[in-house]
């Protein structure tokens, strides 16, 4: 069976939810029965399938995260929180 195709908010809206400088916060749920990209209070609010081991949970974030936003993983950088589900992205 083919994993569900996660919906994700417009472009713009999340794009808004970035500082001046371009960072975004996000609120991650690693191994979660599905993929999801939302919106929450001023955050990002991700889920991800990927347990969080060897860091295989926050590439799986970047990916979906730039698929979300319509740019390539490449430009997206994290800055803060390896280890946290509290994570802050720099957009370029």
């Amino acid at each position: 069976m083919a994993k569900p195709k996660a919906d994700f908010p417009p472009t713009a809206a999340i794009r808004a939810l970035a500082d001046g400088e371009g960072r975004l916060v996000l609120r991650v749920t690693p191994g979660a029965r599905t993929e999801s990209v939302e919106l929450g209070d001023g955050v990002v609010l991700m889920k991800v399938r990927t347990k969080p081991e060897g860091g295989a949970a926050n590439d799986t974030v970047l990916e979906l995260l730039a698929k979300a936003l319509g740019i390539a993983t490449s430009r997206l950088r994290l800055l803060r929180g390896a280890t946290a589900r509290d994570k802050l992205v720099q957009l370029s």
